[in-house]
């Protein structure tokens, strides 16, 4: 009997705090929290892993679980960190004030290849904003970050921004790890 009644409280005390959480996701769901963050809190999931840049410019999402490797394109690569390394964003038709920087990166991922005709040309397709390099460079990247993360969280990873705006990685920051400064 004893059992009995401590089974219904307990299934009465879970009945509450279930009606509880109902409630606090329908508050988070206004406030416009999407379901997978939702899920992966409740799942306890590391839904945002962080990013690492390494020495050797490697990037690395890491997480509790595990470190993945992120595998890019020498000047893919480039343009990503040259976004990376801007916060505030870059409006694409400023490209053309960014290829000396761009090219930097560059030089620091493939020090010993130099740049040839083919890769000079490619920086500065990728810098002129008439042209669909950028466009193309971006696209590489979400779908690179489409393959290891949730599709709701990919945008904070990838490029992102409005037409004529700047583009910007909007990861929060804290998540950002320069092992190379």
């Amino acid at each position: 009997m004893k059992e009995k009644i401590k089974e219904e409280l307990r299934q009465f005390h879970c009945s509450i705090l279930l009606n509880e959480v109902k409630e606090k996701v329908r508050k988070l769901k206004a406030y416009g929290v999407e379901d997978a963050e939702i899920m992966a809190v409740l799942n306890e999931e590391e839904l945002f892993p962080q990013l690492v840049v390494t020495k050797d410019y490697e990037i690395v999402l890491h997480s509790d679980e595990k470190e993945v490797k992120v595998e890019m394109e020498p000047l893919v690569k480039a343009v990503y960190l040259l976004f990376l390394s801007h916060p505030e964003g870059i409006v694409l038709k400023h490209l053309p004030d960014y290829q000396k920087e761009l090219t930097a990166l560059y030089l620091l991922l493939r020090p010993n290849d130099g740049l040839s005709e083919r890769i000079k040309k490619s920086i500065v397709d990728v810098t002129n904003p008439t042209l669909n390099s950028i466009n193309e460079k971006c696209a590489r990247i979400r779908k690179i970050f489409s393959g290891f993360l949730h599709p709701n969280v990919v945008k904070y990873y990838a490029l992102s921004g409005k037409r004529g705006e700047a583009k910007k990685i909007t990861l929060p920051r804290d998540l950002v790890i320069w092992e190379t400064e």
